[in-house]
């Protein structure tokens, strides 16, 4: 299997890395969103975040929180835009958080998808059990 995401981890693929740790890595996008934009994205192939171990998951999402900490200082951004894709719009099948800087009239707008709702309450309460069938009890 050829992953550019492990080619990157390994070496063998240059990238313009912001953030190298032992279970993580964080380089530039080559097609930003908007300059500064960086992916970060585990060392052990992992293709969603489904996949993700319990263990590994905050390790990842504790290095997009520092990333969105460096956004604003180092770029002067107002903020970030954090997203994960999962199968669907992921273009490397290997996980990975887009951290985006954000500033206000950037021309971004919401979500980059098209938004619905649902017909009622009833309609939007029928989704949510069926979501906490799957979930089960909360956990501690």
């Amino acid at each position: 299997m050829s992953c550019v995401f492990c080619a990157i981890v390994e070496g063998s693929v240059p990238a313009h890395v912001v953030l190298d740790e032992p279970q993580v890595v964080g380089f530039l996008d080559t097609r930003p969103v908007f300059k500064g934009h960086v992916l970060i994205a585990p060392r052990e192939h992992v293709a969603t975040l489904p996949d993700v171990s319990p263990e590994l998951l905050p390790v990842v999402m504790g290095a997009a929180q520092r990333v969105a900490r460096a956004v604003v200082e180092g770029l002067g951004s107002q903020g970030s835009f954090v997203a994960v894709n999962n199968v669907v719009s992921q273009s490397v099948p290997h996980l990975h958080v887009h951290v985006v800087p954000r500033t206000k009239g950037d021309g971004l707008r919401g979500f980059f998808w098209p938004r619905t709702k649902y017909t009622d309450a009833a309609e939007a309460e029928g989704y949510a059990a069926r979501l906490r069938a799957v979930l089960g009890p909360p956990v501690d």
